[in-house]
């Protein structure tokens, strides 16, 4: 709407609207066309790359957090389009499979947007067709790192809810809908930190299932949102814990993550064409670490 608006294609009582209008009621509201947004593309560009292993047939990436994985959302040319993961393959290998289509190239799987880790990108089309179809029969093991709030009582667990698309908030995913698609996560706690800015918990996760959002959706059902992941109930800013016992609260400032404390830190697959046994790792990038320094001073 606000596209709309910024385009002038949206008229109210005969004169264009500006955001800042408020309705009274009896207005005549009209939308004169759709709004015309830059057409997605795949472009070449130089960005550096952290590439954990690669031969012929496949690369194995650690993508940072900020990074789209392909075009997609966003109102401008530079948003769509610009600094994907994508493109910068594009500009290292120049040719990637095309199973996937043309804004898709050689992406086997994706990572959302705020969340680092590793990544199998298929150089051929033979090598994207095996390596689908090890995903499609759960033989890749993916484990991520991730920081919740609160405390969770089980040391580990396991989360089956069916996730679907929220009917209200179309960028959210939910468990509260019937009739949603099969989604496991497995959780094992690795720390529990008792902070002045409240009780949180590290957690190691492995997915048998590659649902959107589903470590983010399943963790905030339980009522442990991840942190940094607005989207599902974490909050923009955590201030110090006056409720605790911790005398030194004056000491410390409100802390933000301007990403989800979520990293996919290691997997394991066969090399698509040989068998071969495949594991790559990489631990969570330095601002996380930060982050949990932060936390436990």
């Amino acid at each position: 709407m606000q596209e709309l608006i910024a385009q002038e294609k949206v008229v109210v009582n005969g004169k264009p609207a500006k955001s800042s209008f408020r309705l009274t009621g009896a207005e005549k509201i009209q939308i004169l066309a759709a709004a015309e947004r830059p057409p997605l593309r795949a472009t070449a560009e130089e960005i550096p790359l952290d590439i954990v292993y690669e031969d012929d047939d496949l690369a194995i990436i650690n993508k940072p957090a900020g990074m789209m994985v392909h075009a997609g959302a966003g109102a401008t040319e530079d948003a769509r389009n610009r600094g994907t993961l994508v493109n910068a393959l594009l500009h290292r290998y120049g040719a990637l499979s095309q199973v996937g289509g043309e804004l898709r190239p050689g992406i086997v799987h994706r990572l959302d947007r705020n969340t680092s880790g590793l990544i199998v990108v298929a150089k051929n089309d033979r090598a994207h067709r095996k390596l689908s179809e090890q995903f499609a029969r759960r033989e890749v093991h993916k484990k991520y790192i991730a920081l919740v709030h609160g405390a969770i009582k089980q040391d580990k667990g396991t989360i089956q809810t069916p996730i679907s698309r929220d009917r209200l908030r179309r960028t959210r995913m939910t468990t509260r809908r019937a009739g949603g698609r099969e989604a496991v996560s497995h959780f094992k706690v690795l720390e529990r930190i008792d902070s002045p800015y409240g009780k949180f918990t590290l957690l190691e996760v492995r997915i048998e299932t590659g649902r959107t959002h589903q470590i983010r959706v399943h963790l905030s059902s339980l009522g442990h949102p991840v942190v940094g992941d607005t989207l599902y109930g974490a909050p923009s800013a955590i201030a110090p814990h006056r409720k605790g016992e911790h005398k030194r609260l004056g000491e410390h400032k409100p802390l933000a993550l301007p990403r989800n404390f979520l990293h996919a830190a290691a997997i394991e697959l066969r090399q698509p064409l040989t068998g071969k046994p495949l594991v790559a790792e990489r631990p969570v990038p330095q601002e996380l670490q930060d982050f949990l320094h932060r936390l436990r001073v």
